[in-house]
């Protein structure tokens, strides 16, 4: 575990963590575990609920000082939450933890933060951790951001200022990658991504994403249609396709 000195905790950036849920109050309950954990020294987390019947919002009202702000109302969607949880943030840096998502370990903000990042970097990013059927988990190395037809990294290990996050709203009309199209704007707009090499971030495979394959695969072609030039449409679209067609044959 590395240690903050004195000194250092008054120059520790701001980080809010943000978790986005409906009616998975177990899932949750780790989640909060996992934000409650961490050392680093300046930490805000905001919940925001859509509107639970599972017992969550009592739940939330007995988590009063492990949670700095939460809300339960509807909402337009998860990316709709995620940008209310924006709305709500009040650190420089932002990162969206899924309930069922944990830190890889207790010090790992603080170990991301003991780097100082210049001020043209939007986005600090590092891998994660996915669950294995027995034993340790499996480490998922980070992709090098560059434009391409999918996600670079998984959001939940991906720490973005909250500028670039007011200025670049999530799309609500893309319900399944409109985290990939807040990345793939920020990289197609020149924004500085910064890659640190450890696990972030323990991953839930059962994320709405990993369940309807062939849904997100649509929606990533309606991102790549939305904000590509014509040359990369015809190097991206043609493999989006024939992946979706895939899915949809395999009942994905």
């Amino acid at each position: 575990m590395t240690n903050i000195s004195d000194d250092a905790v008054s120059a520790c950036p701001k980080v809010t963590v943000v978790t986005v849920c409906r009616n998975v109050r177990d899932m949750l309950a780790r989640t909060i575990d996992s934000v409650s954990s961490q050392t680093y020294p300046d930490i805000e987390y905001v919940v925001v609920d859509g509107m639970s019947t599972d017992g969550t919002p009592e739940m939330l009202y007995g988590c009063a000082g492990g949670i700095d702000k939460w809300i339960s109302e509807p909402d337009r969607g998860i990316y709709d939450a995620m940008n209310k949880g924006v709305g709500l943030a009040t650190g420089e840096w932002v990162i969206f933890m899924n309930a069922g998502d944990t830190f890889y370990a207790p010090d790992t903000v603080e170990r991301v933060f003991a780097t100082h990042f210049d001020n043209d970097v939007d986005v600090v990013y590092g891998d994660v951790a996915i669950p294995a059927v027995c034993g340790f988990p499996k480490i998922k190395i980070a992709s090098e951001p560059r434009n391409c037809h999918r996600m670079f990294f998984c959001h939940q290990s991906a720490f973005a200022r909250r500028q670039a996050l007011l200025s670049h709203p999530f799309d609500i009309e893309r319900r399944y990658s409109a985290d990939f199209k807040f990345f793939k704007t920020l990289l197609l707009g020149g924004s500085r991504f910064v890659h640190v090499g450890l696990p972030v971030a323990l991953y839930d495979m059962t994320g709405v994403s990993n369940r309807r394959r062939s849904e997100g695969l649509r929606d990533n072609i309606r991102v790549v249609s939305e904000t590509d030039s014509a040359v990369d449409r015809l190097r991206f679209l043609p493999r989006l396709w024939f992946n979706w067609a895939m899915c949809r044959l395999r009942g994905k």
